[in-house]
């Protein structure tokens, strides 16, 4: 990679060198791309043939279960049999595994139209870039602490992370909303609403730090599952059919949570584990009106990951890496692709 090109990265990111790229495809050279569509149980998948075809890649290799896609800009690495799929090095959680159908190795339709265009073909979303409002939802609060260690409780480190973050965004020329601003309990329904009441273009960006076994790190960003998918985690519920307000940004949230997670990644380096970006029906991402993300910033309960949590050096580096997201993603989406 040139020296050039190292510094577009650092400074862009893979969603917006996407954009770069997709800029560069002809419409007619998509117009011949079949898709190759197979049924396998009651679902349809794609070939991955298909998606080199149409995406252009230059590249495809297959070593044992592992298929790696590559072009200029790209590598996307898959797994039959896992859920899992790396695109330059970002972990993303699709919603049903790498599946064959005889020699062909396929992906679900439903990952291809809700998780792979949009990262890939960001441009492609409508109506994403015009906005100048960013609300910051920071988690828990008042009577609701969050999860808790001996350094401190999640309700303040959010609190903390969100008042650098929106420091930042002003002096980017941002508006920033904030669910709250201080140390009150709000309900997820009365976020919700504060969300809503922003009649303007706005991003949602809800930000907290996990709890689990002391064995648990690392970051995870959460987009609301398109409908039809279950919450990460658990089966398919009758509810999971069900169309939310958050589906209508279905596109915009993967895209969001790419810059989001991807921008982290970076400025934590290897202060973090890359946890990946999956799907979630969490409360305030299935009701607010606005491209909304809910950021998991690490784990209070993980003995390392406690002690930078504590540390103003590493909220810092979150409130950047957030900063980082809104800029890249909004670049990434406002570019208008060929005709």
């Amino acid at each position: 990679m040139s020296r050039l090109l190292r510094s577009i990265s650092s400074r862009l990111g893979f969603l917006a060198l996407a954009v770069m790229f997709t800029l560069l495809l002809t419409s007619g050279a998509r117009a011949q791309a079949g898709w190759e569509v197979v049924k396998i149980g009651d679902r349809e998948y794609v070939t991955v043939d298909s998606i080199k075809t149409f995406y252009q890649f230059a590249k495809m290799s297959r070593t044992g279960d592992t298929i790696k896609l590559e072009n200029p800009r790209v590598e996307m690495q898959l797994k039959v049999g896992s859920q899992e799929c790396l695109m330059n090095n970002v972990k993303f959680v699709f919603s049903y595994p790498i599946e064959t159908s005889g020699s062909k190795v396929c992906v679900s339709r439903i990952d291809l139209s809700k998780l792979v265009d949009p990262v890939l073909r960001p441009n492609y979303i409508k109506n994403a870039g015009n906005f100048r409002t960013v609300i910051i939802d920071a988690g828990h609060g008042g009577k609701d602490a969050g999860a808790t260690n001996p350094y401190g409780c999640e309700a303040n480190y959010t609190l903390k992370v969100a008042a650098k973050f929106k420091a930042q965004l002003e002096a980017k020329g941002f508006k920033v909303v904030m669910t709250r601003s201080s140390d009150v309990f709000l309900s997820l329904e009365q976020r919700v609403e504060v969300a809503n009441a922003v009649k303007d273009s706005a991003l949602f960006i809800s930000i907290h730090f996990n709890s689990g076994s002391s064995a648990a790190r690392g970051i995870e960003t959460f987009t609301l599952s398109p409908q039809g998918v279950a919450h990460y985690g658990r089966g398919l519920k009758s509810s999971d059919y069900s169309n939310f307000n958050g589906n209508e940004h279905d596109s915009a949230n993967i895209a969001l949570a790419t810059a989001t997670h991807g921008s982290l990644l970076r400025r934590l380096g290897t202060n973090t584990f890359d946890r990946g970006i999956k799907r979630a029906r969490w409360s305030v991402l299935t009701g607010v009106h606005h491209p909304a993300i809910l950021v998991e910033c690490g784990f209070v309960s993980h003995p390392y990951e406690a002690r930078l949590i504590e540390n103003e050096a590493y909220q810092n580096a979150l409130a950047s890496g957030l900063t980082d997201a809104v800029v890249k993603y909004r670049y990434a989406v406002s570019q208008r692709p060929q005709p």
